[in-house]
């Protein structure tokens, strides 16, 4: 891997064959809490972000999906702070739609092949500009939406040309706390972790 000299461009983050990240400064660039600051809108991708990836189909064809109990926690928690959630992917999933429903995330964008597009039809929708929006993804149909969004976050695991435009990318994989990981920092940037978590914690001094 190579290091950066005086004068050389920035180093690429990349992830170790394992899917583990090393050191603090390949996770982020230095102005990821700047612009977490004003989000407003988190759109998540679903397979390799809010799933693992894999997709298994039963015997009669119905597929089924894998969510992680935490991310959804997360979601509850941003929108309890006043932040909305969306979902935006490529695919189509009865799965996705029950889960969406479930975590009460209206904005749900299924089948959006260019995704780009349907970005910039969310923006005029919603009346989000780009530097309000935070987008997770993992692979290749996600960099349109990367090139567009104030905050764009990789999860860990993702492909490299995914890690290298990214401002931040997660410790945790996707579909295994990758999104938690994301919420949380969100509301700790913006000053209002302590206020959602209270009413577990019971303490009003947390950090």
């Amino acid at each position: 891997m190579r290091k950066r000299g005086r004068g050389g461009s920035r180093t690429t983050p990349l992830a170790s064959k394992t899917g583990r990240l090393e050191g603090e400064e390949r996770l982020r660039r230095k102005d990821w809490k700047e612009r977490a600051k004003p989000i407003r809108l988190l759109l998540l991708d679903v397979d390799g972000v809010l799933t693992n990836g894999r997709i298994i189909y039963d015997g009669s064809g119905r597929e089924w999906k894998s969510f992680d109990i935490r991310d959804g926690q997360g979601i509850r928690l941003l929108q309890r702070a006043g932040l909305e959630v969306g979902i935006l992917s490529g695919r189509k999933s009865s799965a996705v739609r029950s889960r969406a429903k479930e975590l009460g995330i209206r904005l749900l964008r299924q089948r959006a092949t260019d995704k780009g597009k349907a970005l910039e039809e969310i923006m005029a929708q919603k009346n989000y500009p780009p530097e309000q929006i935070c987008f997770v993804g993992d692979d290749l149909v996600d960099l349109p939406v990367f090139a567009r969004v104030g905050l764009a976050v990789a999860v860990a695991d993702s492909v490299e040309e995914v890690r290298a435009r990214a401002h931040y990318i997660t410790r945790n994989s996707g579909g295994r706390g990758a999104v938690r990981e994301v919420c949380d920092l969100i509301l700790k940037v913006q000053g209002k972790w302590t206020a959602v978590t209270q009413e577990y914690t019971g303490h009003r001094d947390l950090p």
